[in-house]
C-alpha cells in the first residue's frame, strides 16, 4: 500500500472523489456512512437498491490490501434510511501512516454525511465478553499517542474529544438491542497500532487503565471525523479473549474465522440500528 497523500496533492484528490461521489450516487448524501471491518462485511446485504463504486475510482480513498477487506463503496437502504457503506480501510500497520483515512473521511463529509458509524474486531479485556460479543464504542484510549492532526494548521486541529462517541446514537443503539433481546455492552477501547498483537503484560496494563476491548483500527478514524465535524459511532464485535486471557494462540486467521461465525448477527443488528436512525430528527437537522 502506498503512503496517503497529504498537502495540496490531498486536497486535489478530495475535490475529485468529492465530484465523482456526486455524480455516481447524486448530489444529496446519505446522512449515514458506515466503515465495515472485519466480521461486518455481511451488513451490505442489508442494503436495498444498491449502487457500487470501487475505491480505485475515488483517489483520496485507500486501497486496502488486509485479507476481508473489499475496496468499494455500496450506497442503498435500510429500511427508509439512506446509508453509504465503506468496505475497506487503511491501518497504520500498513504504512506506519496514521492518517490513511484522511481524505475518505473528509470527502465524506464535504459530500455531506453527517454521522460515521466505526465498526471494527476486537479482543476482550473482560471475561463477562466473551467471543460473538458485541461493544458499543462509549470512549477510547489512544495508546501510541498517535494523531492523525500532527502537523495541520489552525486551531481546529485542537479537537475535543470529550464526547467523541455521540451520545444519541450510543442511547439509540440500547434501544435498539432491547428491542431485540440481544445483548450489548457498552465498553472503552484502546488502540494499538499492530500488525504484532498485545502481549499479555500489554493486556494486563490496557485493563488497569480501563479498557474493555483492544484493536487496531477506529481511533484515528474518529479523531479524523470529529476533527471533520462529523458525530462518530462505534461498534465492536468481539473475535477473541485478549493475549493472556485464554489458552489460544491469537492469529490473523483467528480473528477472521470467529468474525465469519459472528458476523451475521452482528450485521444483523447493525441493519436493525440503521433502519432506527431515519427516526432521528438530529440527522435531518
Amino acid at each position: 500500500m502506498s503512503m496517503p497523500l497529504s498537502g495540496a496533492a490531498l486536497d486535489a484528490a478530495i475535490t475529485q472523489s468529492i465530484a465523482t461521489l456526486k455524480a455516481t450516487f447524486g448530489d444529496q448524501a446519505p446522512e449515514v456512512a458506515v466503515v465495515l471491518g472485519s466480521g461486518w462485511a455481511g451488513a451490505v446485504d442489508q442494503l436495498q437498491d444498491q449502487q457500487h463504486l470501487a475505491y480505485a475510482a475515488l483517489p483520496a480513498f485507500p486501497q486496502p490490501k488486509v485479507e476481508g477487506h473489499v475496496a468499494e463503496v455500496t450506497v442503498g437502504r435500510v429500511g427508509q434510511q439512506r446509508v453509504a457503506m465503506l468496505r475497506g480501510r487503511a491501518h497504520t500497520y500498513e504504512t506506519g501512516d496514521c492518517t490513511g483515512m484522511a481524505g475518505a473521511i473528509r470527502s465524506l463529509k464535504a459530500w455531506g454525511v453527517k454521522l460515521l458509524l466505526l465498526t471494527n474486531a476486537s479482543g476482550s479485556l473482560r471475561s463477562h465478553q466473551p467471543p460473538g460479543s458485541l461493544m458499543m464504542i462509549s470512549d477510547h484510549i489512544n495508546a501510541p499517542q498517535r494523531s492523525p492532526l500532527t502537523g495541520l494548521p489552525g486551531s481546529d486541529r485542537f479537537t475535543d474529544m470529550s464526547t467523541a462517541y455521540d451520545r444519541e446514537l450510543r442511547q439509540q443503539a440500547l434501544k435498539v438491542a432491547q428491542i431485540h433481546n440481544l445483548a450489548l455492552n457498552e465498553g472503552v477501547y484502546v488502540w494499538a497500532v499492530g500488525p504484532q498483537f498485545e502481549t499479555p503484560a500489554e493486556i494486563r496494563m490496557f485493563s488497569a487503565w480501563g479498557a474493555d476491548a483492544v484493536g487496531m483500527s477506529t481511533v484515528p478514524e474518529t479523531i479524523l471525523a470529529r476533527h471533520a465535524g462529523l458525530r462518530v459511532g462505534g461498534l465492536a464485535l468481539i473475535t477473541n479473549m485478549a493475549a493472556g486471557m485464554s489458552d489460544e494462540a491469537l492469529t490473523h486467521a483467528l480473528t477472521l474465522q470467529q468474525a465469519k461465525v459472528s458476523g451475521d448477527r452482528a450485521a444483523a443488528f447493525l441493519g436493525h440500528l440503521l433502519a432506527s436512525l431515519a427516526t432521528l430528527e438530529s440527522l435531518k437537522a
